[in-house]
């Protein structure tokens, strides 16, 4: 049988190829292979059930194609976060406004990372989350497997020790993406080179004008494979999503059903919240949602931020974002502000468990004092799978909640990471196009035309 579903899974795939020869849009495809994996997952879990030895062994297979793809965009993820920020120097229109821009892009992220968290906390006291038995078992359940060491690590961290870590000691180990706050080490290490670079610009016209080369010559050359890679995109959600419909656990997605319900009902009210504000600053917001969609699409499938970065930056610039603005934007994201996993995600963790610690969680104080430890805890979460888990650690250890409801709620990780995903890239992206509007470089034209959508060319 598990011969069977790989015959399937290429089958669908070679489908996908067809379409693509008869040039339907890249969105299109996108969507096509969504709707695919969906199918065949969900059929394979009713066939064999989510736990079965066949599709473990199947979905190994279909790893190849759906982690592979993924693998390949984190690949690319950090060597694109450095050459961008630096890129962002070296571009003369925006060098003069580097601080401005950069200013702005943080104001909205950490902004609408504070609005998420009081969202989440709203969600989790009106659906009476802080009244669950779960509130219960987090007094007494400790982290379990992976978690405790994490959990060691946080919780043996002073906060002035935690705001260290984000300084890169050796950048290029955080190239590698060895540590949770890898990505932030890259963009401190990019933004100290841009700083110097604008320095030698004024003292060595010349030199400046060489290193501003190689970085464009770098950036073409990245965004070249980015391009090759993104092609596969159609592919890779497929695999992905028939995996993650296959190996969802649904009886304890049901168990943990008012959780889930909760958190999406919070995931898209914030969502509704970036809508609001685009309609504020006078933009369409049914234009965003459609050039957005086939981008959140695949935030949603691969669970990963720092995955979905080329086809971030790319949306953008569709939108009318320059493209200085939309790498900014898009690398900041990665590790700051993310509205889902450092924003809705722990303030709802920190709602339920403080009665078990014998707090109010409707209290004023410590309402007041959660909003800012999220905020500066959202500095340096990782945008990739287990970043939420990190953050949630992180603000309850620094308010002394217990932390053993992070492990009960496991089981629904990957359900909830999807929506929470998809939230952090739409976030990055307002940032990117309000931080535009705000500096009156939007291009209006770009953002309203639409036959310009996120297409992947060679």
């Amino acid at each position: 049988m598990v011969a069977f579903n790989v015959a399937v899974l290429v089958g669908l795939l070679v489908v996908l190829y067809a379409l693509q020869r008869k040039h339907l849009s890249f969105s299109g495809r996108v969507f096509a292979g969504l709707g695919l994996g969906l199918a065949l997952g969900l059929a394979m879990q009713l066939a064999y059930g989510a736990e079965s030895d066949v599709v473990k062994r199947s979905t190994e297979w279909f790893a190849i194609v759906g982690s592979g793809y993924v693998r390949l965009l984190q690949m690319v993820a950090m060597p694109l976060v450095f050459v961008s920020i630096l890129s962002a120097f070296t571009r003369l229109k925006l060098a003069s406004d580097i601080g401005k821009i950069g200013g702005l892009v943080l104001i909205v992220l950490l902004t609408t990372t504070a609005v998420a968290a009081s969202i989440g906390i709203a969600s989790a006291l009106g659906f009476g989350l802080h009244r669950s038995g779960l509130a219960t078992a987090a007094a007494t359940a400790p982290p379990a497997g992976e978690l405790e060491a994490r959990f060691e690590r946080v919780q043996s961290q002073t906060l002035p020790q935690k705001l260290l870590e984000l300084v890169p000691a050796n950048p290029f180990l955080d190239l590698t993406g060895a540590r949770p706050t890898s990505v932030i080490g890259v963009v401190l290490f990019a933004g100290l080179l841009g700083l110097a670079y604008l320095g030698l610009k004024e003292n060595s016209p010349e030199q400046a004008g060489d290193f501003a080369r190689l970085v464009e010559a770098l950036y073409g050359v990245i965004l070249r494979l980015v391009r090759i890679i993104l092609r596969l995109t159609p592919y890779g959600i497929l695999a992905i999503m028939a995996r993650a419909a296959a190996t969802s656990n649904l009886r304890a997605i049901v168990s943990l059903g008012e959780f889930v319900v909760a958190s999406y009902v919070a995931l898209a009210v914030m969502f509704g919240v970036h809508l609001l504000l685009l309609l504020g600053a006078g933009l369409h917001p049914l234009t965003y949602a459609r050039k957005a969609l086939p981008v959140l699409s695949f935030a949603f499938t691969s669970r990963s931020s720092a995955a979905t970065l080329p086809l971030n930056v790319s949306a953008q610039r569709q939108l009318g974002v320059p493209s200085g603005i939309a790498d900014v934007a898009a690398s900041f994201a990665l590790s700051i502000g993310q509205n889902g996993c450092a924003g809705v995600y722990p303030a709802m963790l920190a709602v339920m468990t403080a009665p078990a610690a014998g707090i109010d969680p409707a209290s004023p104080a410590f309402l007041a004092t959660l909003l800012a430890v999220v905020v500066l805890s959202s500095f340096g979460v990782a945008g990739l799978g287990g970043g939420a888990t990190f953050a949630a650690l992180l603000v309850l250890s620094t308010m002394n909640l217990p932390v053993g409801l992070v492990g009960l709620l496991i089981s629904v990780e990957p359900l909830i990471d999807m929506g929470r995903t998809l939230l952090n890239v739409s976030g990055s992206m307002l940032a990117g196009i309000l931080t535009s509007r705000l500096t009156g470089s939007l291009d209006t034209g770009v953002y309203a035309d639409r036959s310009r959508t996120v297409e992947v060319t060679g």
